[in-house]
C-alpha cells in the first residue's frame, strides 16, 4: 500500500501516529509523511526563517528513520485556512503520494491549523481524483480510505480502529527525538516531556486494545470506499 500520513506541523505525525506509519514502512508499504505548515512559529529563541529551516530538516530527518517520502504543503503556522488556496495546496500532496490511505488529523483537535488540516484533507481526498481539476500535478489514481488520528492527549477522541504499536515503539520515540527543537518547547508550552506524554498515551491506548502499546483511529466511512476491509495493520 501507498500510505500518506499529513500532520499540520512538523513533529504531529511523530506524536499521534508514527509507531502506525512505522508499522506500515516495516512490512513493506511506500510511506509519505506531510507537514502542512512550516513550523515558523515554533520556537521561543529563533527568528522564523530560523526555526523553520531547522524544523524542516528534523522533519526530513525523521522520514528518514522509517524510509518515508517527506513532503511540505507550503503554509506558515497559525495561516492553515480553508479556502481554494489551501485546499489545491492540499490536493498537490495527495497527488504527489497517490496514496491508498491518509491518516490526518481529527476535525475535533484543539489547535484550528490540526482542525482545518483535517477538513482541507476531507475536500482534497477526492477532489484530487478529478481530472479537471487541474494543478502543477496529474490527478491521482484512486480514492483513498481516509482515517483520523488521536488528539493530543486522547481529549474527546473514541477510537473505533487500534494499531498495536508495540514493536514500534522505540522508532515512535527515536522520530520524536529527531524533533530536537520541539522538546523544551513542548515542556515549556504543555508541561511535558515527549518521550513520556508519547509513551504514556501508547500505553493507554495499548490497556484498551490488549497490547503493550497503540494508537487509537476513527475511519471517516464515506462511499464509494468499501467499508468491509481492514486497511490498517
Amino acid at each position: 500500500m501507498k500510505v500518506l500520513g499529513i500532520g499540520a506541523h512538523p513533529d504531529d505525525l511523530e506524536i499521534l501516529c508514527a509507531g502506525t506509519l512505522a508499522r506500515f514502512a516495516k512490512e513493506g508499504s511506500e510511506v509519505y509523511m506531510c507537514h502542512v505548515c512550516d513550523g515558523n512559529k515554533g520556537s521561543m529563541e529563533h527568528t522564523s526563517e530560523e526555526i523553520a529551516e531547522i524544523r524542516d530538516k528534523e522533519a526530513k530527518e525523521s522520514a528518514k528513520v522509517i524510509g518515508a517520502t517527506p513532503l511540505w504543503a507550503g503554509i506558515s503556522d497559525g495561516e492553515v485556512v480553508v479556502d481554494i488556496k489551501s485546499r489545491e495546496k492540499i490536493i498537490d500532496v495527495i497527488r504527489q503520494a497517490d496514496p491508498d490511505l491518509i491518516i490526518t488529523h481529527s476535525p475535533n483537535d484543539y489547535h484550528s491549523d490540526h482542525v482545518n488540516t483535517s477538513k482541507l484533507v476531507f475536500e482534497a481526498s477526492y477532489l484530487a481524483n478529478l481530472k479537471l481539476w487541474e494543478t502543477e500535478y496529474d490527478a491521482s489514481t484512486k480514492l483513498p480510505y481516509l482515517y483520523y488520528m488521536d488528539n493530543l492527549a486522547g481529549i474527546k477522541f473514541e477510537p473505533q480502529e487500534y494499531v498495536d504499536i508495540t514493536d514500534t515503539m522505540d522508532t515512535k520515540i527515536e522520530m520524536m527525538l529527531k524533533m530536537q527543537s520541539q522538546l523544551g518547547w513542548l515542556e515549556e508550552m504543555h508541561n511535558c516531556k515527549a518521550p513520556d506524554f508519547i509513551k504514556t498515551v501508547a500505553e493507554f491506548r495499548g490497556f484498551q486494545a490488549a497490547v503493550k502499546y497503540a494508537e487509537g483511529f476513527v475511519q471517516h466511512k464515506m462511499y464509494p470506499q468499501g467499508l468491509t476491509k481492514r486497511v490498517l495493520p
